[in-house]
């Protein structure tokens, strides 16, 4: 199940940008959907965003229970067929 960042029903709002023109002309050639990809650009950034900052904030848990099973090894060891 996917974590989520935001609230997918919330209203869209307008917003005034600033954009290389070269790549809007290309991409209104294109027919290319300015909303949902910019929409999509914000999602990625912000997964990554908030990726970071959660393995920051846990990096202490992470790196105990690393130590923890290089020590005892882990539970289902025994159960590895590679």
């Amino acid at each position: 199940m996917a974590i989520q960042f935001y609230d997918k029903k919330a209203v869209k709002k307008a917003a005034n940008l600033s954009v290389n023109s070269d790549l809007l002309t290309k991409a209104r050639d294109l027919k290319i959907n300015l909303s949902r990809t910019l929409e999509n650009a914000l999602k990625d950034e912000l997964r990554k965003i908030e990726q970071a900052k959660w393995k920051k904030e846990n990096l202490k848990a992470i790196e105990s229970l690393n130590e923890l099973s290089e020590k005892n090894g882990l539970f289902s060891d025994k159960y590895r067929v590679f």
